[in-house]
């Protein structure tokens, strides 16, 4: 366990935010499902923007959830602490801010990792949006601009000294996208050099590489992002590798069935049924990127292609049951 301000954290696993992913029907799934806290999706600092429909979707929260983190991003440190006053005011506890997204749609506004490259810019927003408001305010970055630009330990002070209260740390560039292996020595480096909690990011992909990614680094926790796409249960394998060192079985293929059923119709509830059905796709496409053995993938390919073409939620969840009972009806003939 750690803190957060306030906030006692009882896994060493967390749900990293995801633009267009970390939606709330995804952040409870992955709470119940043993993530220790829960970041939502990046939502831009521009208050006046929040009437769009996709802000208004991301800003929401779990009323019931007594820890409700949320990501905002900018380059303006007033805009900033007033995106960080209104969520207060909103009933977020946390608010996290995004220097590590490296779109390039976010990175030419100045926000982003991009605010990797000026210091005296990131220590001016992290400072106002902290004497902001009174909750706890967390980072997220990377370790820097790019290969020869890895200024991650110098933004880790900076935020530390500022007022930041956790810092989380992707093991790649801003230049590296998502190419190529996470490193870990800047993030050990980093946590040499600050006290605050720390989390792990980039290419967490197992129990065990979560284990090593810990003892290598000495961070308080790891962040998974892309690994939860479709893989849930990875939180709860992680938090049950870390405290018994034992690999704990994959999820039968009943729950993964009534788990990606439950799945679907939070998003229909959430979104409604015509953009519930069209979220559904990208979430079916990675819970079936998970099926093992390559004849297994041939036919859960072919479902795809199928289960793209429904427009209607009722054959969607039929179009899965059935997916499922071909798929026992044929393990049981192998």
């Amino acid at each position: 366990m750690f803190q957060i301000g306030q906030h006692t954290i009882d896994s060493q696993v967390i749900l990293a935010p995801m633009a267009g992913v970390t939606d709330l029907p995804f952040r409870q799934l992955c709470k119940r499902l043993g993530a220790g806290m829960v970041v939502s999706e990046m939502v831009t600092a521009d208050t006046r923007l929040w009437h769009t429909r996709k802000s208004s979707q991301r800003l929401q929260k779990d009323q019931n959830d007594s820890l409700n983190v949320v990501q905002i991003a900018g380059g303006d440190p007033e805009m900033m602490a007033e995106a960080a006053r209104v969520n207060a005011a909103n009933g977020a506890h946390i608010i996290d801010i995004n220097m590590g997204c490296p779109a390039k749609k976010v990175c030419n506004k100045a926000a982003g990792s991009a605010l990797l490259k000026d210091e005296k810019l990131v220590r001016e927003i992290l400072q106002a949006t902290v004497a902001a408001v009174e909750l706890p305010v967390t980072l997220k970055i990377r370790t820097g601009w790019d290969s020869q630009n890895r200024n991650g330990e110098s933004i880790a002070r900076i935020a530390e000294d500022a007022g930041i209260q956790a810092l989380a740390v992707h093991g790649r560039t801003r230049a590296c996208g998502y190419k190529g292996d996470a490193e870990y020595d800047t993030i050990a480096r980093i946590r040499q050099a600050i006290d605050i909690p720390l989390f792990a990011n980039g290419d967490i992909c197992s129990a065990e590489k979560a284990r090593q990614v810990l003892d290598y680094t000495g961070a308080d926790a790891v962040m998974l992002g892309r690994t939860a796409q479709g893989n849930p249960w990875i939180f709860r394998e992680i938090n049950h590798y870390l405290s018994t060192g034992k690999v704990l079985p994959s999820p039968t293929a009943e729950e993964v069935r009534d788990t990606l059923l439950e799945h679907l119709q939070a998003l229909y509830r959430f979104y409604g049924d015509y953009a519930g059905i069209r979220i559904a796709r990208k979430h079916v496409g990675w819970y079936m990127k998970h099926r093992q053995g390559s004849e297994r993938r041939q036919n859960s390919d072919s479902f795809r292609n199928e289960f793209n073409q429904i427009e209607e939620t009722e054959l969607q969840l039929s179009a899965i049951r059935s997916f499922f009972i071909a798929s026992d009806k044929a393990d049981a003939a192998a």
